[in-house]
């Protein structure tokens, strides 16, 4: 693949609505020419010490962030046009979707592919096909594990290699 957007969610709880950071890199003929990061108030708005443990935010981190369609209007005309790549697509295709229900937005189908599953192929010996390892398999090394912004473009590194 040449042209796609690597997109990666945090959320605050169980809930897949809860996302409250995206990150997004934008790939054009191979090469990163944009990302974006913000930080999104969930639905709903409360974080589990699991959650928080994971990847460092909590409430008052989003207090005062956007809500999601507010994210999305900025995110939309960047990845126009483009495929969706995740790490475990399952996940982040999941809490783009719900996110869209929750708002009461249209879904417009996005197509997504997954380097979780394209890594189980491509390195079937690997110790464990977490995005860390597989990045690093790919050369990228990865050093905010769980920083939405990090994890795409992690993302779209290995996406690059062995999509």
């Amino acid at each position: 693949m040449k042209n796609f957007a690597a997109i990666d969610f945090e959320t605050a709880n169980g809930e897949r609505t809860s996302v409250c950071s995206v990150g997004i890199v934008v790939v054009h003929d191979g090469e990163l020419v944009d990302s974006f990061y913000s930080l999104i108030q969930p639905e709903p708005n409360y974080y589990t010490w699991f959650c928080s443990r994971v990847h460092g935010l909590c409430r008052q981190d989003t207090d005062d962030a956007p809500v999601f369609p507010e994210v999305w209007a900025r995110i939309e005309p960047l990845i126009e046009g483009l495929p969706l790549v995740a790490h475990n697509k399952s996940f982040d295709e999941g809490c783009l979707k719900a996110v869209f229900r929750c708002y009461g937005m249209d879904y417009p189908g996005y197509e997504f592919h997954d380097t979780l599953r394209a890594s189980r192929r491509a390195f079937p010996n690997a110790m464990n096909h977490q995005l860390h390892t597989v990045a690093a398999l790919c050369g990228y090394r990865l050093e905010r594990h769980h920083h939405a912004l990090a994890d795409a473009e992690a993302c779209a590194w290995i996406a690059r290699m062995i999509l």
